[in-house]
């Protein structure tokens, strides 16, 4: 029986550390279990995290086995390699599909029924291996997906127009990566049109601003891993707030990496799209209003994909 309090993390690198961080003051669990390959490394997180309960959520933090996570509600899998400096998410997809097909093995021996939650990159990649793999319906397996991208442009944008990002209505879809896409066709200021709020905050070379703030987002992670060796902090926010929205039954939308099956008209891959999440996991792909130019990027998106898992072992 599913424990709906328990989670657990699986590889305890910095990214997963700042996962069981960020969970821990969310509060959304009373158990988190951490799992590495270096068991030391699990148990001396857990040790440092759990001495910090006394100011926050009461729960218990522990280092475990695969053993211990049967009845978890939720599973995140945040082991691999990380990304280099000058080397794409692309790059990671044959060291870390080893990895992530070791760690399936584990869970499918012991009939894991939580929902399956896949940071690692390439994001979008590992998110569709992971259903191909793991045999379990398709809205218990999703991805990171640009959730943080998405929340990269809604900052960017906040900080060009002067105004607090929360009130910023955008989206980044596609693969969680170099060729992703802004949805600006509806994207929106407090219902107010973007390009109309653009001129009213008085810019109005719309096109070329559109154009270096979806660099920024891209070349983003690129400038965190030349200056500091890694990116973890926002994704630990958001991979919390993908938690947040499955275990509390929000019924929030975000753009998770999830396995299309015709949304689109596509199929046979996983790719970042706005969908509402609950206590069931996806449960539902939402079918954006998008411009031609649009439409036809997301295509070329899903195709340059599409080629990469075409070359993968999935059998």
């Amino acid at each position: 029986m599913l424990n709906t309090r328990k989670a657990a993390i699986i590889g305890c690198g910095f990214v997963g550390a700042s996962i069981a961080f960020a969970l821990m003051q969310q509060g959304i669990f009373s158990e988190l279990i951490l799992i590495d390959q270096n068991e030391e490394k699990a148990q001396g997180e857990a040790m440092d995290l759990s001495h910090g309960i006394p100011y926050t959520a009461s729960m218990q933090i522990k280092a475990g086995t695969y053993d211990d996570i049967t009845d978890c509600a939720m599973i995140i899998l945040t082991a691999g390699v990380n990304q280099k400096p000058n080397e794409s998410r692309l790059d990671l997809i044959g060291r870390n599909l080893v990895i992530l097909k070791s760690i399936l093995s584990e869970l499918t021996r012991r009939n894991v029924q939580g929902i399956l939650l896949v940071v690692s990159n390439p994001v979008d990649v590992l998110t569709y291996a992971a259903w191909k793999l793991s045999h379990l319906p398709a809205h218990r397996v999703m991805g990171s997906g640009t959730v943080l991208d998405t929340a990269r442009l809604k900052y960017l944008l906040g900080q060009h127009l002067g105004v607090d990002s929360r009130n910023v209505h955008a989206a980044i879809i596609g693969e969680h990566g170099d060729s992703e896409l802004a949805v600006w066709s509806s994207s929106n200021v407090s219902s107010v049109d973007l390009d109309h709020f653009c001129e009213l905050r008085g810019h109005h070379r719309h096109r070329e601003a559109m154009e270096q703030i979806l660099h920024d987002v891209r070349s983003s992670a690129y400038e965190i891993i030349q200056r500091k060796g890694a990116t973890y902090y926002g994704i630990a926010m958001a991979v919390a707030r993908i938690a947040q929205c499955v275990m509390m039954d929000e019924h929030a939308i975000l753009p998770v990496s999830t396995v299309l099956q015709g949304e689109y008209g596509l199929s046979g891959l996983a790719l970042s799209i706005p969908s509402i999440l609950g206590h069931a996991g996806v449960e539902r792909v939402l079918d954006l209003p998008l411009s031609p130019k649009e439409r036809q990027s997301l295509l070329d998106c899903a195709q340059q994909l599409q080629s990469v898992i075409a070359q993968l072992p999935l059998s």
